[in-house]
Protein backbone atom coordinates (compact mmCIF):
# COMPACT_ATOMS: atom_id res chain seq x y z
CA UNK A 1 0.00 0.00 0.00
CA UNK A 2 1.24 3.46 -0.95
CA UNK A 3 0.11 6.78 0.53
CA UNK A 4 0.79 10.30 -0.70
CA UNK A 5 -0.23 13.73 0.47
CA UNK A 6 -0.32 17.02 -1.36
CA UNK A 7 -0.35 20.29 0.55
CA UNK A 8 -1.30 23.18 -1.66
CA UNK A 9 -1.49 26.85 -0.68
CA UNK A 10 -3.85 28.98 -2.71
CA UNK A 11 -4.53 32.66 -3.13
CA UNK A 12 -8.10 33.75 -3.87
CA UNK A 13 -7.62 37.31 -5.16
CA UNK A 14 -11.31 38.15 -5.65
CA UNK A 15 -12.35 37.07 -2.15
CA UNK A 16 -13.57 39.92 0.04
CA UNK A 17 -14.90 37.87 2.97
CA UNK A 18 -14.60 34.48 4.62
CA UNK A 19 -17.98 33.57 3.12
CA UNK A 20 -16.82 34.16 -0.46
CA UNK A 21 -13.58 32.29 0.26
CA UNK A 22 -15.51 29.30 1.60
CA UNK A 23 -17.75 29.24 -1.47
CA UNK A 24 -14.73 29.01 -3.77
CA UNK A 25 -12.94 26.42 -1.62
CA UNK A 26 -16.07 24.29 -1.09
CA UNK A 27 -16.72 24.16 -4.82
CA UNK A 28 -13.16 23.08 -5.56
CA UNK A 29 -13.15 20.49 -2.76
CA UNK A 30 -16.47 18.96 -3.85
CA UNK A 31 -15.43 18.69 -7.50
CA UNK A 32 -12.06 17.15 -6.60
CA UNK A 33 -13.62 14.57 -4.26
CA UNK A 34 -16.10 13.46 -6.90
CA UNK A 35 -13.69 13.48 -9.83
CA UNK A 36 -10.60 11.89 -8.23
CA UNK A 37 -11.91 9.97 -5.17
CA UNK A 38 -9.48 11.68 -2.80
CA UNK A 39 -9.62 12.94 0.76
CA UNK A 40 -9.36 16.71 0.98
CA UNK A 41 -9.69 19.34 3.70
CA UNK A 42 -8.78 22.93 4.40
CA UNK A 43 -5.91 22.49 6.85
CA UNK A 44 -4.58 26.02 7.50
CA UNK A 45 -5.20 29.72 6.98
CA UNK A 46 -8.84 29.28 8.00
CA UNK A 47 -9.27 32.89 9.12
CA UNK A 48 -7.60 34.58 6.15
CA UNK A 49 -9.88 35.93 3.42
CA UNK A 50 -7.63 35.47 0.42
CA UNK A 51 -5.44 32.49 1.32
CA UNK A 52 -6.31 28.82 1.82
CA UNK A 53 -4.21 25.73 2.41
CA UNK A 54 -5.65 22.41 1.29
CA UNK A 55 -4.45 18.98 2.39
CA UNK A 56 -5.07 16.10 -0.02
CA UNK A 57 -4.46 12.40 0.62
CA UNK A 58 -4.46 9.48 -1.82
CA UNK A 59 -3.97 5.76 -1.21
CA UNK A 60 -3.11 3.31 -4.00
CA UNK A 61 -1.19 0.17 -4.88
CA UNK A 62 1.50 1.87 -6.93
CA UNK A 63 3.42 5.11 -6.58
CA UNK A 64 3.01 5.79 -10.29
CA UNK A 65 -0.76 5.98 -9.81
CA UNK A 66 -0.30 8.34 -6.86
CA UNK A 67 1.84 10.62 -9.04
CA UNK A 68 -0.78 10.63 -11.79
CA UNK A 69 -3.64 11.48 -9.44
CA UNK A 70 -1.77 14.23 -7.61
CA UNK A 71 -0.56 15.75 -10.89
CA UNK A 72 -4.13 15.74 -12.23
CA UNK A 73 -5.42 17.31 -9.01
CA UNK A 74 -2.77 20.03 -9.14
CA UNK A 75 -3.47 20.68 -12.84
CA UNK A 76 -7.19 20.92 -12.15
CA UNK A 77 -6.67 23.46 -9.37
CA UNK A 78 -4.23 25.44 -11.55
CA UNK A 79 -6.87 25.63 -14.29
CA UNK A 80 -9.40 27.30 -11.97
CA UNK A 81 -9.49 31.04 -12.77
CA UNK A 82 -10.56 32.06 -9.26
CA UNK A 83 -7.42 30.75 -7.53
CA UNK A 84 -3.65 31.08 -7.86
CA UNK A 85 -1.31 28.36 -6.57
CA UNK A 86 1.27 29.90 -4.23
CA UNK A 87 3.02 26.71 -3.15
CA UNK A 88 2.62 22.94 -3.24
CA UNK A 89 4.39 20.00 -1.64
CA UNK A 90 4.05 16.26 -2.23
CA UNK A 91 5.04 13.75 0.44
CA UNK A 92 5.11 9.97 -0.01
CA UNK A 93 4.81 7.42 2.80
Amino acid sequence: MQLATLTIRLQIPQSRSLKSKRQVISGIKDRLKNKFNISIAEVADNDLWQVATLGIAVVANQRRFLDQVLDQVENYIASRPEVVILDSEKVYY
